[in-house]
């Protein structure tokens, strides 16, 4: 049976970030101030109790860290959930490839402007390789449709996709082959054949292995330790907790090759090595002020709604309830990670959970975005009166209404 819109919602995290999106903003960030954990243990234990079986976060406040978990790990042996467990943190990947890419552009060894058919004639030849360039690739205005939503269309190929070894240059062709969401550069459409196209120059740039060139330039410099890309082992290295695809029920789905991700989705991480990440990124310490400044222009998510949130070069903003916050989120199969940072990288969130799909044909909001979203609220505001001034205010699309991959 054919289920496109269930199958095509990978990325429930959107859905959670529209809704944050929502969210009556504040005038500008909130200093830092402290981080109430008792809220952060209640909040956790609730996302726990509304079904999901495990979750963690990590919240930075300043020098000030938090780190918990709820929940368990592994169903089969009821082993605990624990802080600090790695996870595939899927579209996160696409803020250390971004990265990457306006590294060598501050090397001059690239221009964002550059017509991708200059670097890959042979994958966007013609008028659309003239036309697309490497910026739009990272803003998602490039108009390539999103291999994605051809590539997990029906629910024998959740499980077939993470049984097969794909080429980068396949996954391309697949994106080119759908049809285009848009001229080069008229608006924003969310495509993970962009990155795949960014991983792909990278190699042609520096002559090196993407994945490599990622590690020896983001991942190594900030002793990321549990941060690396799996390549073609399926496994989770190290403690972690199983993936769970919702319509699939206990079925663990943790063991997964995920060379249909690549440079669009393949990470695997913790909160911890995000919060570290992120921190570095926006504190400057990874990118020029030029090339920074280049990542934080954005387009509107949603041109209608310009004020609901912005995509820059692999990273995004948006609204909340204590201001506007800066990361990106990642849903892969069975599990969802969530990543927000105030501008200075000063307040942080880190939040992942290993459950996704839970809301296919369930037409109202159901408990776990409830939680989750209360759970984001606390960990990104450090204020509490911020924090009331949220309640009763959340809310969330129908399902199917934001239509995501991969997110």
């Amino acid at each position: 049976m054919r289920r496109r819109q269930m199958v095509r919602a990978v990325a429930a995290a959107a859905v959670l970030l529209a809704v944050v999106a929502g969210l009556p903003a504040a005038a500008s960030s909130a200093p830092a101030g402290p981080i109430d954990r008792g809220a952060l243990r209640a909040a956790l234990a609730a996302v726990h109790a509304a079904g999901v079986p495990a979750v963690q976060a990590e919240v930075r406040d300043g020098g000030r860290t938090w780190s918990g978990a709820a929940g368990v790990a592994d169903l089969s042996t009821g082993r605990p959930a624990e802080a600090g467990m790695r996870h595939r943190v899927g579209s996160i990947t696409k803020s250390f490839v971004a990265t990457t890419v306006l590294q060598l552009a501050a090397e001059r060894r690239v221009g964002l402007d550059d017509p991708v058919g200059r670097w890959l004639p042979d994958l966007v030849p013609g008028e659309l390789g003239q036309r697309v360039t490497i910026r739009m690739l990272l803003n998602h205005t490039s108009g390539i449709g999103n291999y994605t939503d051809a590539l997990l269309d029906t629910l024998a190929e959740v499980i077939s996709v993470g049984q097969t070894s794909f080429a980068p240059q396949e996954l391309v062709r697949i994106g080119l082959s759908l049809p285009a969401t848009g001229a080069p550069g008229e608006r924003y459409s969310y495509s993970n054949t962009g990155y795949i196209l960014a991983g792909l120059l990278i190699e042609k740039v520096t002559g090196n292995d993407a994945a490599a060139e990622v590690t020896r330039r983001v991942i190594r410099p900030l002793r990321l330790a549990d941060t690396y890309f799996p390549g073609a082992d399926p496994a989770i290295r190290g403690p972690h907790a199983g993936a769970h695809f919702a319509l699939f029920g206990v079925r663990d789905l943790a063991r997964y090759h995920m060379s249909w991700a690549w440079t669009a989705g393949e990470l695997i991480s913790t909160p911890s090595d995000l919060d570290t990440f992120y921190r570095a990124l926006f504190g400057g310490r990874l990118l020029p002020p030029a090339q920074l400044a280049e990542m934080r222009t954005t387009v509107p998510m949603d041109p209608a709604v310009p004020e609901a949130g912005g995509y820059g070069l692999g990273v995004y903003s948006v609204p909340t309830p204590c201001g506007e916050r800066w990361g990106h989120d990642g849903g892969v199969i069975g599990q969802i990670t969530i990543s927000l940072h105030t501008v200075d990288g000063d307040r942080q969130l880190s939040v992942a959970t290993n459950l996704s799909h839970y809301q296919a044909g369930i037409p109202e909001e159901h408990p776990i975005d409830t939680a989750w979203l209360d759970a984001l609220v606390v960990g990104l505001c450090p204020d509490a009166t911020a924090r009331r001034a949220a309640e009763g205010t959340l809310r969330l699309p129908l399902p199917g209404a934001i239509g995501v991959s991969m997110g």
